[in-house]
């Protein structure tokens, strides 16, 4: 019985910031390779490569800026055809840009505030500095820390304001399709990815899960970066439901297996669903 073909995307030469992504990839292909008849290939070529395959597994593409040409045309073409890609292509999240966290927001979900227009800034609760960053950012790509004089002139609906919360750490839940797999904290907030294990309580998975809930995906990896605020709550960050960064080699040698074989489970149920 042939196996299912896999193609998997990724930049192995991405030099992401505090992060390996070639490290992370090829040790989760090795694996996969067991279930799997398996390519890597960059995000650049995926579209040339993917109607060979059952399905595309995208990975570690890094920031979609930086191929945007390439990867709508990958995506208009597995809209087109059909093919499957896992995360799939309906993510509400970071996949569809940022304007999720305006319409988190808007809907009252624990979110650090936002806006995008001059005219809602007095919805911002008052703060000292704000953090100004373009709605097509990426990885903190043309982020900025100004004071509230300035955001008038910012605000004109192609950035997200924010005030700057003076957080206590950072930490993020890993889901496979909607079932939690494991925490990881950043205990010092100027170490991003100088992450620890991390035991969430009822009320952390409770966030984490309305965020995944609301999303609606079915199958796929995703990531939800929070902050601790000041006043002891969680705020959300980031949904990442494209391509989130998994930070294995932070875990026991156990919890990496355990989500190992929860993936590779989700990719047998992706590719027999109808």
């Amino acid at each position: 019985m042939s196996r299912p073909r896999i193609l998997y995307v990724t930049d192995l030469a991405y030099p992401a910031r505090g992060r390996r992504y070639c490290d992370e990839d090829i040790a989760l292909t090795s694996r996969l390779r067991e279930e799997f008849d398996l390519a890597l290939c960059h995000p650049r070529d995926a579209l040339a490569l993917m109607d060979a395959f059952d399905a595309v597994v995208v990975r570690n593409s890094g920031p979609v800026l930086a191929y945007q040409e390439a990867y709508d045309a990958f995506r208009a073409h597995a809209l087109r055809t059909g093919a499957r890609v896992y995360n799939p292509l309906t993510g509400r999240a970071d996949m569809a840009g940022k304007q999720y966290l305006l319409d988190l927001t808007a809907a009252g979900f624990p979110v650090i505030p936002t806006v995008d227009r001059a005219a809602d800034l007095e919805r911002l609760p008052s703060a000292e500095r704000y953090v100004v960053k373009p709605k097509l950012g990426a990885d903190s790509i043309g982020l900025r820390v100004v004071p509230p004089a300035d955001l008038p002139g910012l605000a004109d609906g192609t950035v997200l304001v924010q005030p700057c919360v003076d957080f206590a750490y950072e930490v993020s839940f890993y889901f496979v399709d909607h079932d939690f797999q494991y925490a990881l904290h950043a205990p010092d907030p100027d170490r991003r990815w100088d992450l620890q294990p991390y035991e969430p309580s009822p009320d952390d998975l409770r966030f984490a899960r309305r965020f995944i809930e609301w999303n609606g995906l079915e199958h796929g990896v995703q990531r939800v970066d929070a902050c601790r605020a000041p006043g002891g709550e969680l705020l959300l960050v980031e949904l990442e439901d494209l391509n989130p960064y998994l930070s294995l080699d932070a875990l026991p040698a156990d919890r990496r297996d355990a989500f190992v074989a929860a993936l590779t489970a989700s990719l047998h149920r992706f590719l027999g669903a109808v």
